[in-house]
């Protein structure tokens, strides 16, 4: 099997006393986007500050690309490595062209900077200083200085928050793009239609630990469901009397509710019932597998 090209073992992070990373264990495979999901909090961004050596672990170890975070030899990394943090890592007083141009400089074999800036939606003429762009205009240069270096393995925490949807595609496009030129990345964010359209596995991570993983097919299942949307905390004890066994309603966030079990036309009927009932329209009810966000909202709520 090939070198992951990201490693973790038994990560430990701390602030003063907090553990926000509490042995944390997992890989990223070479070629294809690992997703770290979870809460706020779980320590997703903690994890890719000490990966990228911007803060240091209290115990535990990481390999990347095959060479141990930390040592000597990882100073050879920094050419092999792309970086977008949540916040910072921009010149206020640059201009985009300019930045972006120096950072190519830095690697050996980097994308050309003003077709890349164009492909973000960035004019490469642009002689706005980086500190009066708006705050999607700032996150599509982070994107461009994560990008130009053409990195083997590159990091991305949160990097859609802001853009709007014309621009996230055309980041999900860049990133498969990267990705079958061989580039490994490692993605962190709160969006799941970025991880469902980008991610080829999922590490689910909640208090500081991976609680779950495998693709995003492996965690939705094929089990079908019902949801609706109702008032807040509706008494639920007459749908539950009439499903069938193993049937199921729970309540999610915003008043969302999920049924579990075989979606027939009997649960259907026993739904729309006590809809009727209970004065929520029918015209809500909707059919499928449940969400990635589903999986993941139940996973931290058992917790």
């Amino acid at each position: 099997m090939p070198t992951p090209a990201v490693l973790v073992r038994d990560l430990v992070v701390r602030y003063g006393s907090r553990e926000a990373v509490a042995g944390l264990s997992f890989d990223a495979p070479t070629g294809m986007v690992t997703a770290l999901v979870g809460p706020n909090g779980a320590g997703k961004s903690s994890t890719v500050e000490v990966c990228v050596g911007l803060r240091p672990a209290a115990s535990g170890t990481v390999e990347l690309l095959g060479t141990p975070a930390g040592t000597a030899d990882a100073a050879g990394l920094h050419s092999r490595v792309g970086v977008m943090l949540q916040d910072g890592g921009l010149y206020p007083s640059a201009r985009p062209l300019e930045l972006v141009t120096y950072i190519a400089s830095l690697y050996p074999h980097p994308d050309d900077p003003s077709h890349l800036l164009d492909s973000l939606g960035i004019d490469p003429g642009c002689r706005t200083p980086i500190r009066r762009l708006s705050g999607g205009e700032q996150q599509r240069v982070k994107c461009a200085v994560a990008l130009v270096g053409r990195p083997e393995l590159v990091f991305l925490d949160e990097p859609t928050s802001g853009l709007d949807s014309a621009a996230r595609r055309t980041f999900h496009d860049l990133i498969r793009g990267l990705v079958s030129e061989g580039a490994s990345v490692v993605l962190t964010t709160h969006l799941m239609d970025d991880v469902e359209r980008l991610a080829d596995r999922v590490i689910v991570i909640a208090d500081g630990r991976a609680i779950r993983s495998g693709t995003v097919a492996d965690l939705v299942g094929e089990e079908e469901s019902v949801s609706f949307r109702g008032p807040l905390h509706a008494d639920l004890a007459a749908l539950r009397a009439v499903l069938p066994d193993h049937g199921d309603v729970v309540e999610q966030p915003a008043g969302h509710y999920r049924v579990t079990g075989a979606a027939d036309p009997m649960v259907l009927s026993a739904i729309a019932a006590w809809c009727a009932q209970n004065g929520v329209r029918t015209a809500d009810l909707r059919v499928g597998r449940r969400s990635l966000e589903d999986v993941i909202v139940a996973l931290v709520g058992d917790l």
